[in-house]
Parts: C-alpha cells; sequence; structure tokens
C-alpha cells in the first residue's frame, strides 16, 4: 500500500542542518505515525512521503520557507520566570524551554536569564535553516474512521487517548 490521502504512513527518520549536523533521530524511539493529508506533519514533508511504500527510504530537503519559516529579528520578548517550563533545570542562554501561552506551551529559545524574567526567541528552534531528512517509510494502513474523524493517528508513534 502506498502513502496517500486517508492513510496511516509510520516511519524512522534522520534530521540534519545545513551543515550535515544531526539533530534529531527517531530511531531510538517509537517511529513517527502521522495520517496523511490532515498536516499533521510539514505539508512540504508530507507531499514527499506521498506515493510512497513499506521498505522504501527517501531523502527529502526542505527551505526554511517550506519548513519552520523564516527567522523574525523582533521576535524577541520578556516573559515573567513563572511563565516558563524547565522542570529541574536551571534555565541558560540557548536553551530551548517551553512557555505557556493562552494557546497552550510554546518553543522558545531562551535569549537572557533575569532575576524575575527571561528575554526569550520566539521563532521555532529550527526557524531559518534548511533542513534534510533521510526517512525509512515502515508501515501503511488504511485509517480508521475515529482517525479521520479526529484528525490525527492512533495508537504507537501517533496520539493517545
Amino acid at each position: 500500500m502506498q502513502i496517500a490521502s486517508g492513510t496511516v504512513a509510520s516511519f524512522h527518520y534522520t534530521l540534519r542542518g545545513e551543515d550535515g549536523a544531526e539533530l534529531e533521530n527517531s530511531r531510538a524511539g517509537e517511529p513517527v505515525a502521522y495520517l496523511h493529508g490532515h498536516g499533521n506533519i510539514l505539508p512540504a514533508l508530507e507531499e514527499q512521503l506521498a506515493g510512497h511504500a513499506p521498505g522504501e527510504t527517501l531523502a527529502v530537503t526542505l527551505a526554511p520557507e517550506q519548513a519552520y519559516g523564516l527567522r523574525h529579528a523582533d521576535s524577541i520578548q520578556r516573559v515573567p520566570l513563572k511563565h516558563i517550563r524547565a522542570p529541574g533545570r536551571r534555565l541558560a542562554p540557548g536553551m530551548v524551554v517551553a512557555v505557556e501561552t493562552g494557546h497552550g506551551a510554546r518553543q522558545v529559545t531562551v535569549v537572557k536569564v533575569g532575576k524575575f524574567n527571561a528575554d526569550v526567541d520566539t521563532n521555532h528552534p529550527l526557524a531559518g535553516r534548511t533542513l534534510s531528512f533521510d526517512i525509512e517509510v515502515l508501515d501503511v494502513r488504511v485509517a480508521s474512521e475515529e482517525e479521520i474523524t479526529h484528525g490525527h493517528a492512533h495508537g504507537a508513534g501517533g496520539h493517545h487517548h
């Protein structure tokens, strides 16, 4: 079966930056499972996965505009420390942490830490970077009606209720 709208695909990936350095690798854990055609992964990556079948491998390179967007210089904000989630860790510049917002948690990068506040960069940590994915498709199956209704994959590697 090939990856198409209404299927759940599972894959392992290695993510590299423009310098070839590994940024992430899914092989130490569960594969990524997503519902194709429902915007669960980067749209340009989803487009490249269409038509592939289990056992196939592919290399995909995405420009910043296709991945997490360009960096915006005006994205530094001062945030009270009480809104930053970094359990058991002392904040330091360069750390990626979660900030609680009215729309849920959001990843930010710490720029400067003060006594009561921290300056954070609200750009996605991978914004402005060209990203390369090495992907191995492991499984493709027809999505259940419940998965289609919920708009995401369920079970291992997907969303758990």
